[in-house]
């Protein structure tokens, strides 16, 4: 059913997320193996699993919404989205992390309009918490509640800085290198975007590849609690580009990137 509102669309969407989640930690308690997509990343039943049912409920929730998902992305089917809206889907973002059993892997639902994360859902199954930014703001839902999220401005002594806990190189070494780093931290996933709408860090840099679904649900996150995420260029970075790579980009807590 096509929810009539756009609090119905959240909450319908945010069910979705949870129920994909309860497909994955199924797969997760039997700790599952995984084997290798074409381009050498791990993948599992539960990515998967989790998929078939995300598609399954954007057919229903909004059936004219094309979807670009990662699996059937890895297979081929990619529908155009030329200048259109559309939905952007990671079944489970952190694969290693959910093979390491660290907790830190999420189900990712954006969607992008005009080449904007507009909406975005990221849940965290083993965690219990879930993120969610819209246009009215963003918050994280947990055992606690909900709690409204808000980037913090950036300080005068240095940058907390998210780097990732299973990719590192030597561009962001080379990035780091040129600001006052106060603390490195650690985490998995589209987690590190989330960290920064919440004001845990000041700023997230990737330089390595990623693929569009990676990331857009948590770049809405972050829009939503006044943040932003652009290229090493200072410009925002945008959705429905050729192929659906990323270049390098920055998630900043400050609106006003500290190396424009």
């Amino acid at each position: 059913m096509t929810p009539t509102t756009a609090a119905g669309l959240v909450e319908a969407l945010v069910e979705l997320a949870h129920r994909a989640g309860e497909e994955i930690l199924d797969v997760y308690a039997a700790d599952a193996a995984s084997t290798q997509k074409i381009d050498g990343s791990p993948v599992t039943e539960a990515d998967t699993r989790a998929e078939r049912v995300i598609l399954a409920g954007l057919a229903d929730i909004a059936p004219e919404t094309p979807v670009v998902a990662e699996e059937q992305a890895a297979a081929g089917t990619i529908p155009d989205v030329a200048g259109g809206s559309f939905w952007l889907v990671d079944p489970l973002d952190g694969t290693k992390e959910f093979l390491s059993h660290n907790g830190e892997f999420t189900v990712n639902i954006a969607l992008v309009e005009h080449g904007v994360p507009s909406l975005g859902i990221v849940h965290l199954p083993a965690l219990g918490s879930t993120y969610i930014g819209t246009r009215d703001g963003a918050v994280r839902r947990d055992a606690d509640g909900e709690h409204q999220l808000q980037v913090r401005a950036v300080p005068s002594d240095g940058y907390d800085v998210l780097t990732s806990r299973s990719h590192s190189d030597q561009a962001t070494e080379d990035f780091l290198a040129a600001i006052t780093v106060r603390e490195r931290i650690s985490a998995g996933s589209s987690l590190k975007l989330c960290r920064v709408a919440e004001g845990a860090a000041d700023l997230y840099p990737r330089m390595g590849r990623t693929m569009e679904w990676d990331i857009a649900a948590g770049h809405a996150v972050v829009l939503a609690a006044g943040g932003v995420v652009c290229r090493l260029d200072g410009e925002p970075l945008t959705y429905g580009k050729p192929g659906f790579d990323n270049p390098a980009f920055v998630a900043y807590g400050s609106a006003r990137p500290p190396l424009s």
